[in-house]
């Protein structure tokens, strides 16, 4: 490990990747830094930055069935959805790939779905997210008290 000191972003994405956090199903951390501006168009519909090693993303693009099957089991999609293994369903191009093919995670995603209707880029642009829900935020609700804070800043910064 160097010891050369290292900025606040650096840190963060370092860390973060360090400790495993990436995992897309966890929903650990909505990271932003301080000093970068918050862009509702450059995240996902819930606030999240999928990470670019994301298994359901790579086995999709691979078609590979090991990743797929790694990330249905990863992201508990039995458990959740009472679906077995489908590789036709265990696709994810992200979920705002308006043009690509819906796997069960973007069909049965239920944030999305309500951004959609309401027709915002995120979550934080909405005015009922501290009262939401949805099941995402139950599943994950320190997730959702960091998203919560991410649209103060994002409010402050407009």
């Amino acid at each position: 490990m160097s010891s050369r000191p290292i900025n606040r972003r650096t840190f963060i994405s370092t860390g973060a990747t360090m400790c495993g956090f990436c995992l897309c199903s966890q929903f650990p951390f909505a990271a932003y830094a301080a000093d970068e501006p918050i862009d509702p168009k450059k995240r996902n519909y819930c606030g999240y930055i999928c990470p670019e090693d994301c298994k359901f993303l790579e086995g999709t693009l691979e078609n590979d069935i090991v990743l797929k099957q790694e990330a249905w089991k990863l992201w508990k999609i039995e458990e959740r959805f009472g679906v077995e293994f489908d590789e036709e369903q265990a696709i994810c191009y992200g979920c705002k790939e308006l043009d690509k093919p819906e796997g069960i995670v973007l069909k049965r995603c239920t944030v999305r779905a309500c951004a959609q209707e309401k027709k915002i880029d995120c979550c934080i642009e909405c005015d009922e997210l501290k009262t939401c829900d949805k099941d995402l935020w139950k599943r994950f609700p320190t997730f959702h008290e960091q998203v919560v804070a991410m649209q103060e800043k994002y409010r402050q910064q407009a």
